[in-house]
């Protein structure tokens, strides 16, 4: 696996000076430290996951927002029992998305398994929007929690975004 920390570090639990430095610095959160932790104490029983790359987490009330390669991301989203996995080792809501993506498919992948028809950039008085158009109408049975994720994507990506059902 591919880390953000040390792979030795993340496999025996214990942070070497240069990782210890790298957190300290900033470089690195505790959430990484966390993520590469949990996921190298899941790959030593689960053969699945012993390739995937991790490339950041970002932790937000009671969230984890990992950034993993789109092949391992495919891996986890066509296996429930591997994304349970996760969720129950993770203790707290585990998101999935795609290291280095664009905005829009950042917000694309926290609203997985939801169709989005679009997401559109708009300015006004100099201060960016984002707006997000869900195919369907709302209801209480709805999967996602949509303020979650305008937090989520206020918190990470600094955007402003504005989330409308395609059916009133």
């Amino acid at each position: 696996m591919i880390f953000p920390i040390c792979a030795f570090d993340a496999k025996n639990a214990v942070l070497c000076p240069q990782c210890e430095g790298k957190v300290d610095s900033g470089v690195l959160t505790k959430a990484d430290v966390d993520a590469s932790l949990t996921l190298a104490k899941i790959a030593k029983t689960t053969k699945e996951i012993e390739n995937f790359s991790l490339y950041s987490c970002n932790e937000f009330e009671e969230n984890f927002i990992l950034s993993l390669a789109k092949n391992d991301i495919m891996v986890i989203r066509q296996s429930r029992t591997l994304y349970r996995l996760l969720q129950d080792n993770f203790k707290q809501k585990i998101w999935l998305v795609e290291a280095d993506q664009t905005d829009k498919k950042f917000i694309e992948d926290l609203f997985f398994p939801i169709k989005i028809l679009t997401i559109n950039v708009v300015w006004s008085e100099g201060v960016q929007k984002t707006k997000a158009i869900i195919s369907g109408k709302w209801t209480s049975k709805f999967p996602i929690d949509i303020k979650k994720i305008t937090e989520i994507v206020k918190n990470i990506r600094n955007l402003d975004i504005e989330i409308v059902f395609e059916d009133k």
